[in-house]
């Protein structure tokens, strides 16, 4: 099972992947979205803003999120690890119900180009 700390190292890692992102993947790490990531085998959710094509994480709190962040996440740490690792598909992922995105409809939109 994943740590608290791999899982920060992981957002800190994805973050840098879209801050790296050119083309149609960069206009859409363009946003300015509040996030959450709620880790649900560790039950510890990262809290911050999507802004300036990262993620910038501000909290680490127990248990599930308290606000109801635009763009929100919710898998296990190592299905977390493993999207950033490249060794599990977001789609397939997210298709049998390990990975939960929750975004308005023109955020999905504009996310779906980054998976």
């Amino acid at each position: 099972m994943a740590t608290i700390e791999e899982c920060r190292v992981a957002l800190e890692k994805l973050s840098e992947s879209m801050q790296r992102a050119e083309g149609d993947v960069r206009a859409a790490t363009a946003l300015d979205r509040s996030v959450s990531c709620h880790i649900t085998d560790l039950d510890v959710t990262f809290t911050g803003r999507m802004t300036g094509g990262r993620i910038h994480v501000d909290h680490t709190l127990q248990g599930p999120p308290r606000d109801k962040a635009q763009i929100r996440l919710s898998m296990t740490g190592d299905d977390l690890v493993a999207l950033v690792a490249g060794e599990l598909h977001f789609a397939k992922a997210w298709g049998a119900g390990r990975v939960k995105l929750h975004a308005g409809v023109r955020d999905l939109l504009l996310l779906r180009k980054l998976l």
